[in-house]
């Protein structure tokens, strides 16, 4: 059986090698190769203030891309202990990657931190477009967003956006 099997398998390889091999002869261009190789070490990243639609405190740095053009980005935003972001969404899909620390996330429309999802080092999640959730940092956190821009963040409820918060309001 093991052998009918692994018979099986080399047959799909080899018809698979067969068919993009004759799609290339025939004139379909292979995919293009990227425009150029990227290597970002951690301590090369230029942090500096998170954009305006995030609270304050988190830092941001861009690792490839452009986050607010339409393409594929990388960024990384650093979060202190206890930094929370109120219920909101985004018009693209989000998927976070924690690289240290706990980051906690919710689901829905009120910010509920007993209903949290904590997740560590390593740890993914996604968020399908239009997804109302909400965020907090459990301790220092550095977390990892990829995704196709523009990247935007809409908040469930306009008080929450601080970009509409006024200077007296924010102090």
């Amino acid at each position: 059986m093991a052998r009918v099997g692994t018979t099986v398998v080399f047959v799909c390889l080899a018809a698979f090698g067969a068919a993009a091999g004759a799609q290339t002869q025939a004139g379909t261009a292979a995919a293009p190769a990227p425009a150029q190789h990227a290597v970002v070490k951690s301590g090369d990243l230029k942090w500096g203030p998170a954009p305006p639609s995030l609270p304050a405190g988190a830092e941001a740095a861009v690792v490839t891309g452009d986050p607010g053009k339409p393409g594929p980005f990388v960024m990384r935003a650093k979060f202190p202990a206890g930094y929370r972001v109120p219920p909101h969404f985004h018009p693209t899909d989000e998927n976070l990657t924690i690289i240290s620390g706990t980051f906690a996330v919710g689901m829905g429309d009120t910010f509920d931190e007993a209903s949290m999802h904590a997740l560590s080092a390593g740890d993914f999640v996604r968020m399908p477009k239009q997804t109302h959730h909400y965020a907090m940092a459990k301790e220092p956190t550095i977390i990892q967003i990829h995704g196709t821009g523009p990247f935007a963040i809409t908040y469930v409820h306009a008080g929450d956006d601080p970009r509409k918060k006024t200077t007296t309001e924010s102090k």
